[in-house]
């Protein structure tokens, strides 16, 4: 089967790593083969069989160039033991078999160069016990006797025929007064007939007085410096040969004053070689003698090294093995993980001398690309599904109404963007939960109708969300899954229509208060006019139960008023003046409206805290103070309703905060609160929790929040506020894009401390 070009996988191991690992392998090769020539000369020349003799600087030499390759072998060695470290740390594809592999190379490698390095150590330090056995000092010593012997025999008798010739020149000397060639003509018959290469006379400082004539063939040497103080004693001085196979003697004469005799004889010049020879073999041998603790080291060092070399070497050729072999297996098992985590772009390497691997390589490459194929069909049908599920997704996400996606057993499977915010939910947290345990008064709904076997379900439900009741139309479809198994799943809809209700109320009541105000109002003026007529006109004439009769009239004009401010409320709250719009700082209505509160309930203790920016928006003066007034009222009422202790003092928090583009303003009472159930309808008319309430308060309040575009939420105390007892009426309304700083600067000094303050008068 054709593969086409961009389907082929990437190599797993390319060629730029394959050129690496050849240039990190020639370094390591030169480097054993270097050492093992090293090891191997440093052998011979131990051993002898080379030009080079085995001197203690040689060995010293020897020790360093194999320390030197010990130490670049440790390093190559500890560089690859790193890697090797690195990969079994990292968890690398046969690493414990790459480790077991170089330990049993090592070992094998190891062992019987260990054992050659004991025996050689054993065997060195045998051969120079018996180097220095006392057998071996004797014979030395003994060669040495001997040839110092013939020397000192040599010595004597040139000291005794110095003696004898000096005795015969000093009874000769008148002649060396007298006559000095005669006396040198003597002295050279003494000289030859006593076999004397040379003899002279001389001075204390070496200078010759007279020196005999004879046939010497070598000139005479110079006297030794000092020779002539030792011989001031009178006794002969011997002059031992040095380089020369010569000797000679010093002797001071008696007769004639300040005159030495100087005497030189040939001695064997074979046996002061044989001398020297063997001296110098003593002195090398005491030399050895005196440094064999430290000639010992020196040659177990560098057998050390020669081992080392060898074991280091071994085991390096086994890391290379190792690596050779475990190379392909790790290969493959790198290109297993790599297709077990889901990447089938990559191949193994086939060489032809990896044998039987390459072809499980090649067919491990074949492998991947079927599998890289059918992968890509698959890839292609999901896509096409993703396609159909954002769309899908994109569809339910523009739809206002909450969406809620059900399976046969009630588990929620999607939930759209709507639902999110108007159910408080979170889809992430939703999603796989049952529904009547994330939203039981919905999920009450859906056991409804599921059971109900009908194709759609509705009904109206009032919960809280958010800390708000609010009332949502709840559908309930089913949806036909799989007809050939008979699988169904569900779709929720959820619409919010409780701003719906309550405008419908409220035109509702509004129309009510209209009808009522208009046939109500029309006969309390008469009836008004007509009781007070009456006690005019008649108050005088009746003398009997004037007091009633008053009384009556009374009743009757305080009531008609009573229905009358009834009336009126009625009126305004059908007929909302239009409101009149600037630009204002709410800061002052809320001021004024606290302060016509504050000073009618002085037992009550006001705080306020309407913070440093401007609260700048377009407002209608008067309708926002009537607003804020209200609910401040409401509040007082609700603190005189509630049961407390007599220390207890009721207490009214306003805060008032820009928060983003809007405007919140909190008005909190530890009064009675309000009641849990049916709470939002005390935003609509005549609902009211006292007992002489019209009811009217809150719903005009509302009515006028809502003409200014804001809206009004009713919640229980926070509990950091006398552990959350009373009720907070949150109101909401447009700020202006940016604080308008006149209205800052409008801020009377007296109001301003009066918030510091924040008690009542």
């Amino acid at each position: 089967m054709a593969i086409p070009a961009d389907t082929l996988p990437t190599p797993l191991f390319g060629k730029s790593s394959q050129l690496d690992g050849r240039r990190l392998l020639a370094p390591g090769i030169v480097a054993v083969v270097a050492a093992l020539l090293t090891a191997a000369v440093s052998f011979a020349i131990l051993i002898g069989v080379t030009p080079i003799t085995p001197s203690e600087s040689i060995t010293l030499a020897l020790i360093v160039i194999n320390g030197a390759f010990v130490l670049l072998l440790i390093a190559l060695i500890g560089q690859e033991i790193y890697a090797i470290y690195m990969s079994r740390r990292r968890g690398k594809a046969a690493s414990r078999l790459h480790v077991r592999i170089i330990a049993m190379f090592a070992l094998v490698a190891a062992i019987p160069a260990i054992l050659v390095a004991i025996v050689a150590s054993i065997s060195l330090n045998v051969g120079l016990d018996r180097w220095f056995e006392i057998r071996t000092r004797a014979i030395i010593s003994s060669s040495l006797s001997i040839a110092e012997a013939y020397v000192i025999e040599n010595a004597r008798n040139l000291q005794g025929t110095t003696l004898s010739m000096a005795n015969y020149l000093n009874q000769a000397r008148p002649i060396y007064n007298l006559d000095r060639t005669g006396f040198r003509d003597l002295m050279t018959r003494e000289a030859v007939g006593r076999a004397l290469a040379h003899a002279a006379l001389v001075k204390a400082d070496g200078s010759v007085v007279m020196q005999a004539e004879t046939n010497a063939d070598f000139d005479m040497p110079e006297l030794p410096e000092g020779a002539t103080q030792q011989a001031d004693d009178g006794r002969p001085v011997l002059i031992e040969p040095r380089t020369r196979p010569i000797v000679g003697a010093v002797l001071k004469l008696r007769e004639i004053p300040d005159v030495y005799l100087y005497t030189i004889r040939m001695v064997d010049p074979e046996v002061i070689r044989a001398r020297q020879i063997v001296r110098a073999n003593v002195d090398d041998y005491r030399d050895l003698e005196g440094s064999r603790i430290s000639t010992q080291i020196a040659f177990a060092l560098l057998y050390l090294g020669l081992v080392l070399i060898i074991v280091l070497a071994a085991i390096w050729t086994a890391i290379a093995v190792a690596d050779r072999l475990v190379r392909p297996i790790r290969r493959l098992i790198g290109a297993a993980d790599e297709v077990a985590t889901g990447n089938l772009d990559v191949s193994v390497p086939v060489r032809a001398t990896d044998g039987d691997m390459a072809s499980l390589g090649d067919t491990f490459n074949k492998m991947l690309l079927e599998l890289k194929s059918q992968r890509n069909e698959i890839l292609a049908a999901k896509d096409v599904m993703d396609e159909r599920r954002r769309f899908s997704e994109a569809v339910l996400s523009g739809v206002t109404a909450g969406v809620i996606g059900v399976d046969a057993v009630g588990t929620i499977t999607i939930v759209n963007r709507s639902a999110e915010t108007m159910l408080a939910i979170s889809a992430a947290e939703a999603v796989g939960q049952n529904l009547s345990v994330v939203l039981p008064h919905i999920g009450r709904i859906f056991e409804i109708g599921r059971n109900s076997q009908r194709p759609v379900y509705r009904e109206q439900v009032t919960f809280f969300r958010a800390r708000l009741e609010r009332t949502f139309n709840v559908q309930v479809t089913i949806e036909q899954g799989d007809r050939q198994v008979g699988e169904k799943s569900y779709v929720v809809t959820v619409d919010d229509i409780t701003d719906l209700v309550q405008a419908q109320r409220s035109t509702a009541w509004a129309d009510v208060a209209r009808r009522i105000a208009h046939e109500i109002k029309n006969p309390l003026t008469p009836i008004q006019l007509s009781a007070e007529r009456i006690r005019r006109r008649y108050g005088k004439v009746i003398t009997e139960d004037r007091e009633v009769f008053d009384q009556c009239t009374d009743t009757i004009i305080r009531q008609v008023a009573d229905i009358g401010r009834m009336v009126d409320e009625f009126s305004a709250f059908a007929r909302m003046p239009k409101p009149d719009m600037k630009q204002l700082d709410l800061r002052e209505p809320l001021r004024e409206a606290s302060f016509l509160v504050e000073v009618s309930r002085a037992e009550i203790a006001f705080e306020r805290d309407f913070g440093n920016e401007p609260l700048t928006g377009t407002f209608d003066t008067r309708l926002m103070t009537q607003a804020f007034g209200n609910v401040i009222k409401n509040a007082a009422e609700a603190i005189e309703g509630a049961e407390r202790t007599p220390e207890e003092r009721g207490v009214i928090r306003i805060r008032a905060r820009r928060e983003g583009a809007m405007v919140r303003v909190d008005v909190i009472d530890n009064g009675k609160g309000l009641p849990r159930e049916n709470r939002q309808r005390l935003l609509e008319p005549y609902m009211t929790t006292r007992e002489k309430g019209t009811g009217l308060g809150l719903a005009i309040v509302r009515k006028i929040i809502e003409d200014h575009g804001g809206s009004l939420e009713l919640h229980d105390a926070p509990d950091d506020f006398y552990e959350g007892r009373g009720a907070m009426i949150s109101i909401f309304v447009p700020a202006s894009a940016t604080p308008s700083s006149d209205a800052a600067g409008q801020e009377h000094p007296k109001q301003a401390e009066n918030e510091q303050v924040g008690n009542g008068i």
